[in-house]
């Protein structure tokens, strides 16, 4: 396959203009976005020079963007959207991948309160086998219904409280009775009581659980379809949660989203032979990130890397304006970062 050349119109998010930072949750609100046209968005992404589409399979919200499924799917939806978007996109020669946010459902958390930290927008699921079966389930039924190539996986953390929207955080966990029931599925010992968990021991709780929760998902989706590539997106690349674990090399595509060179060369020595890395640029929250826009496109380009972004919309009403609209505007003329990011684009997939 040719380079790696992917957008997301992230519709995860409450739309730009209705953005509160201060909000407990601001994931969007099931239903938003709802009457999205499928091949309107296939010619969107064509015009602008992507080879693939990463989409969405179940938003952080908890609702499906395809029907017929056991997950409900997004109120109003008016197509059948992601399998619309797969069988749209493959004829005119894109790749369509779903999206699965592994540590956030806020859906789930409300139907499940004993099982999750709330449903804050931050992750707050632990692995238990319970929600591992779910989350298999879900892979295994949007596979079987929609087709996907691959689908991306989000926020594959443990839960810790304090927890901001990249991965960065504390590990004063609670403790859910859930949790110590994994202990002693994860650790062979009895939980030993909070008190007793050192950090170092939490570490392992939480590297343990993550590896239990990818091996049951990579098994899956071998199962149902082998060639459905897994895509990891992850902010921090050298978490202690994440160095070293089996899913780097065992993953398809691996996408530092923090966009620094540096955890990108530091990976390297981590993945797979198969896998295929990527690098973002986005109006994001990761003050890690030192490179911007033309800079993280040249670095990808040199380094043979795929580039990702991903914008939100303004309104809850349509996507985006015209591919068009945002070549024939100098760069330097968009206010928002997102708008940049899209017209940059536009200029790099077109001319590589």
């Amino acid at each position: 396959m040719e380079k790696i050349k992917a957008f997301c119109l992230d519709v995860n998010w409450v739309c730009r203009d209705e953005f509160k930072s201060h909000s407990d949750n601001v994931f969007a609100p099931p239903g938003a976005w709802a009457e999205l046209n499928p091949a309107e968005q296939v010619r969107w992404h064509k015009d602008l020079g992507a080879n693939v589409v990463q989409t969405f399979a179940v938003s952080s919200n908890g609702y499906a963007w395809y029907k017929n499924g056991q997950v409900p799917e997004q109120p109003g939806l008016q197509s059948d959207y992601l399998t619309e978007m797969v069988r749209i996109g493959r004829a005119e020669g894109l790749q369509v991948f779903g999206y699965f946010c592994f540590g956030s459902n806020s859906r789930w958390a409300q139907e499940h309160p004993e099982l999750s930290y709330g449903s804050p927008s931050a992750p707050h699921i632990p692995y238990t086998r319970t929600y591992i079966d779910f989350l298999c389930s879900s892979i295994r039924e949007a596979i079987e219904l929609t087709d996907i190539d691959g689908y991306m996986i989000d926020w594959f953390w443990s839960p810790t409280t304090g927890l901001g929207v990249d991965g960065a955080g504390t590990t004063d966990q609670r403790w859910l009775p859930c949790e110590q029931d994994m202990y002693e599925e994860l650790m062979g010992d009895p939980f030993p009581g909070p008190s007793a968990v050192s950090e170092d021991i939490q570490l392992e709780f939480n590297r343990r659980a993550i590896d239990r929760c990818w091996q049951a998902v990579r098994e899956t989706t071998r199962d149902v379809k082998p060639t459905c590539k897994i895509w990891l997106s992850c902010s921090i690349l050298d978490h202690p949660e994440i160095v070293g674990q089996p899913l780097l090399r065992e993953v398809d595509w691996l996408q530092n989203e923090a966009g620094d060179r540096r955890a990108i060369e530091e990976v390297r020595s981590q993945i797979g032979e198969h896998t295929k890395l990527l690098t973002t640029f986005s109006a994001n929250f990761f003050e890690r990130n030192r490179l911007e826009g033309e800079d993280v496109a040249a670095y990808a380009d040199e380094e043979g890397i795929g580039l990702y972004c991903y914008a939100t919309p303004r309104t809850y009403k349509a996507g985006f304006p015209p591919v068009a609209d945002f070549v024939q505007t100098p760069l330097d003329g968009f206010a928002h970062l997102d708008d940049r990011n899209i017209a940059l684009l536009a200029r790099v997939f077109n001319q590589s």
